[in-house]
């Protein structure tokens, strides 16, 4: 094994996690960080990071670390860090090829002795059963005589500028006792909350998946009691306010689930446990729930734009807010165009803003062209769809000179007191 003083990092794949960590661990040692999109290496080497994680003074001071989408430069290196996004096709299964494709690039430049270490978020035995078999075949070496592996889950939230890579306590593994405590002696030297040892890959694998399964569930729970509420014409804020006064009551809150963790991640557990032999229940209906919160959402401005007599069919909406959070320019998997979709079904027109997306971005994914501000007085319906802090600066003036002088207000995330809009979840 190498001497851990001569230990040389790559991450690969640079988006939300990778890029984070890789700074990080260049104040420490040397990096190389590395992606297959030239136009992101570029970026960076310029000093800009698209996702915002990482500020350019932050890339400025980062100087130790190099990036590159050249495979011969990763060769000097030991320690191999993949941070690729881990999708789910439109069957909602689990998508593996970035991960493939990660350990197919890390096989071809493997040494003897070289360490690679997984975060992407998979299901319980994927590191070893898919990925490390990719490893021995392109290098040609024996895993766990060879080579080594450690599974360290990413914890990265996404525009939180108060929880980071660093302060976040950080989940480690290896595959041998050896490798597991290199592992974590590695974290530990960036991870300022410190670490936690999982007892094995497969451990460090569950307890991954689950942290975001277990807050879907609750979401979906709290979206349940807040389609109950809205029938019995019962504010659901309110209550949760209410409820909210016991120590113990869990403070989540109704709305769309999307992104690239809490929406996708279930279906990596619930696609393992059915090529187990059982078909989870609760999860499965979790999902279900959360997915079809945007069809609900457009039923209910249907319903609403109908009591007041104004057209559906020809109708034009504002919908503020496109990215799956607030103070964040991530579009992965949001859920937002489900409203939209929706919408455009009953014939309505949709007009999205939001100052945080890029224009190519929501074009190349979704077809849509963000307007770059809304018209006063145009809109039948305004949607507070994300919570950008752009849009809680507004007051209830502000929303409302955007609709025509029969409106109706939709705000999902609470933006606005309970008497200023027309329409909560």
């Amino acid at each position: 094994m190498y001497e851990f003083r001569d230990l040389n990092v790559a991450v690969i794949g640079l988006g939300y996690v990778g890029l984070p960590l890789a700074v990080e661990f260049s104040k420490k040692r040397s990096v190389v960080g590395f992606d297959t999109n030239r136009r992101r290496i570029s970026a960076l080497i310029e000093g800009h990071d698209f996702t915002l994680e990482v500020s350019d003074e932050e890339l400025a001071r980062a100087g130790r670390l190099t990036f590159s989408s050249d495979i011969e430069d990763l060769s000097a290196c030991n320690v191999y860090i993949a941070t690729v996004p881990t999708p789910i096709d439109q069957y909602k299964r689990p998508n593996l090829e970035p991960l493939i494709r990660a350990s197919e690039t890390i096989g071809k430049v493997l040494k003897k002795d070289d360490i690679v270490i997984y975060e992407s978020t998979v299901y319980p035995g994927a590191t070893e059963e898919e990925c490390v078999p990719v490893l021995e075949r392109l290098s040609g070496l024996t895993f766990n005589v060879d080579f080594f592996v450690g599974y360290s889950p990413e914890r990265i939230n996404p525009g939180d500028k108060e929880h980071r890579v660093t302060n976040i306590r950080k989940v480690t593994s290896g595959s041998t006792p050896e490798t597991a405590e290199i592992v974590d002696r590695l974290y530990r030297e960036i991870i300022e909350a410190g670490t936690f040892k999982a007892a094995s890959i497969r451990v460090a694998e569950a307890a991954k998946v689950i942290e975001n399964t277990q807050r879907d569930v609750n979401i979906a729970l709290i979206n349940e009691l807040a389609i109950i509420f809205n029938r019995m014409g019962i504010d659901t804020k309110a209550v949760l306010d209410a409820a909210g006064t016991k120590w113990n009551f869990l403070p989540f809150r109704p709305g769309l689930v999307g992104g690239h963790c809490i929406g996708v991640d279930p279906y990596y557990l619930t696609h393992k446990a059915q090529a187990i032999g059982y078909h989870p229940e609760i999860i499965l209906a979790g999902r279900r729930l959360n997915d079809s919160m945007g069809k609900y959402i457009g039923s209910q401005l249907v319903k609403a734009l109908t009591r007041r007599g104004m057209p559906i069919a020809g109708a034009r909406v504002l919908v503020m807010g496109l990215t799956f959070k607030e103070n964040c320019p991530d579009l992965r998997n949001t859920r937002v165009i489900d409203i939209v979709s929706e919408l455009k079904e009953y014939g309505m027109t949709i007009d999205v803003f939001d100052p945080w997306v890029s224009k190519d971005e929501a074009h190349h994914e979704y077809g849509l062209d963000p307007i770059d501000a809304p018209e006063s007085g145009m809109y039948d319906a305004i949607i507070l769809a994300v919570a950008h802090r752009e849009f809680k600066r507004m007051d209830e003036a502000t929303v409302r000179s955007y609709g025509k002088r029969e409106h109706v207000v939709y705000d999902l995330k609470y933006v606005l007191e309970s008497h200023e809009s027309d329409l909560r979840l």
